[in-house]
C-alpha cells in the first residue's frame, strides 16, 4: 500500500522539462514550422541537449500514465474508473480544445499581424486525447489482469522482470512499431499514427511493469547505471554519426534505456514524501494544460526587448513558470468550479494530488502530514 513518491517526482520533473523544451523551440530556425513564435536571435546550440531529451520525454509520460491506471483500478469498479477518467481526461481536453489552445493561437496571430480568428485546436493537448483512447481500448484487458492478480500471468511476469533482459525485451515492440510505420522522425509524436501507437505501447507496459510487482523496480535499481551508460552511448552515436537523427529502431532503444535509468535512479533517491512534492504534484497537470499560452505571452513580451538572447531564454522560462503557478494557485485551485475543468477531482480537489498525468500512485489514501 505504499505511495510511489518517486513516480510523482519524475512526472513533475518531466513536465518542467517539457516546458523548457517548448521554450527552446522559440530559439530554433524552424520554430514557425511548428506554429511557435520565433526569436530573431537564435540559439541553435541548446538543441543538442534538447535532442537528447526529446526522444524520451513523451514516451515517459505515457509510461507513467499507464502506471497510474494500475493504481487507480485497485480501488474502483470499471464503471467508476471510466467515469473518473472521463471527468479528468476528456473534460479537460474538451475545455482545452475550445478555450485554452485558441488563446496561444491568438497570441501568435497578433504577434505576426495575422488577422485574428477563433481557432479551436487540440494543440499540445493531443496527449490527453490519446490517453483517453488508451483507457477505452485497454481497460477490458486491464480489468481481466486485475481479476487474475494472483494467477499464472502475474507470476510469470514477475519472474521475467527479475531478469534485466525482461524490461529490455519490450524494446523489440517499439522497434517493430517504427519499422512498420516508418515515421520521418522518431520525435514526431503529436497527432501522428506513430505517436499514437508508440504511446499505446508505453501506456500498456507502464501498467504491466507495476503489475509485475517489486521485481521490476529491483531490476531498475540494480541495473540503473548499465541502462544510463547504454543510453548515453546510443545518444553519442546518434549525435556523432547521425547528427541527432538516427534510424528509428536505434532511437526506440535509446528512448527506453533513458526511461529505465530514470526509473532506477528515481526509485533509489526520490521515493520519499515532502510538502513541496504534494503541491507540485497536484499542480503538474493544470500547469501542463495552460503552459502554452503563458509561454506565448512570455515570448510576445520578452522577445522585442533589447537584451541578450540568453536573458530572453531565461526570462521566458521564468515568466512562464510564474504565470502558470499564479493561475493555478489563485484561480484553478481556489475557484470551486474551475479546478475540475483542469483535471482536479470534483470533490475535495484542494487536497488531491492524483490527476491523470499526476497519475494515481498509491493503492489507498495514506494518512500523512506531508500528503
Amino acid at each position: 500500500m505504499e505511495r510511489r513518491h518517486d513516480i510523482d517526482w519524475l512526472r513533475v520533473i518531466a513536465i518542467w522539462l517539457l516546458l523548457i523544451y517548448h521554450i527552446a523551440i522559440i530559439f530554433q530556425p524552424w520554430a514557425m514550422f511548428f506554429g511557435f513564435i520565433r526569436s530573431d536571435e537564435l540559439m541553435t546550440s541548446i538543441w543538442t541537449p534538447m535532442s537528447m531529451l526529446n526522444v524520451w520525454r513523451i514516451p515517459f509520460l505515457f509510461y507513467v500514465s499507464g502506471m497510474g491506471v494500475f493504481f487507480a483500478i485497485q480501488n474502483r469498479s470499471w464503471q467508476k474508473l471510466l467515469m473518473d477518467r472521463t471527468q479528468r481526461i476528456l473534460v479537460p481536453f474538451i475545455v482545452g480544445f475550445f478555450a485554452i489552445t485558441p488563446i496561444h493561437i491568438y497570441i501568435f496571430q497578433h504577434y505576426y499581424d495575422i488577422p485574428a480568428s477563433y481557432y479551436p485546436h487540440a494543440g499540445h493537448l493531443w496527449f490527453l486525447f490519446n490517453i483517453f483512447c488508451y483507457v477505452l481500448l485497454l481497460f477490458p484487458l486491464f480489468n481481466y489482469l486485475k481479476k487474475q492478480e494472483n494467477g499464472r500471468i502475474k507470476q510469470w511476469l514477475s519472474k521475467w522482470m527479475q531478469n534485466p533482459l525482461g524490461p529490455l525485451s519490450v524494446c523489440t515492440l517499439f522497434v517493430a512499431e517504427v519499422l512498420i510505420l516508418k515515421p520521418p522522425m522518431f520525435e514526431m509524436y503529436a497527432m501522428t499514427w506513430h505517436g499514437f501507437f508508440l504511446g499505446l505501447l508505453a501506456f500498456f507496459f507502464g501498467f504491466l511493469f507495476v503489475y509485475a510487482g517489486k521485481t521490476f523496480w529491483q531490476t531498475m535499481l540494480s541495473w540503473k547505471w548499465a541502462y544510463l551508460i547504454s543510453a548515453a552511448l546510443f545518444y553519442t552515436i546518434r549525435l556523432m554519426v547521425f547528427n541527432t537523427t538516427a534510424p528509428g529502431y536505434l532511437t526506440a532503444i535509446e528512448s527506453n534505456l533513458w526511461i529505465f535509468s530514470l526509473f532506477g535512479f528515481g526509485y533509489q533517491y526520490l521515493n520519499r514524501p515532502s510538502r513541496a512534492l504534494s503541491y507540485l504534484s497536484q499542480a503538474a497537470y493544470p500547469v501542463y494544460i495552460i503552459h502554452m499560452f503563458a509561454l506565448y505571452a512570455g515570448a510576445y513580451l520578452i522577445l522585442p526587448l533589447s537584451i541578450a538572447v540568453e536573458y530572453k531564454l531565461i526570462g521566458i522560462i521564468t515568466f512562464t513558470g510564474i504565470v502558470c503557478y499564479l493561475i493555478y494557485e489563485f484561480v484553478i485551485r481556489r475557484v470551486g468550479f474551475i479546478g475540475p475543468l483542469f483535471g482536479l477531482k470534483w470533490k475535495s480537489f484542494k487536497n488531491d494530488h492524483n490527476p491523470v498525468i499526476v497519475a494515481d500512485t498509491e493503492l489507498k489514501p495514506q494518512p500523512s502530514k506531508t500528503n
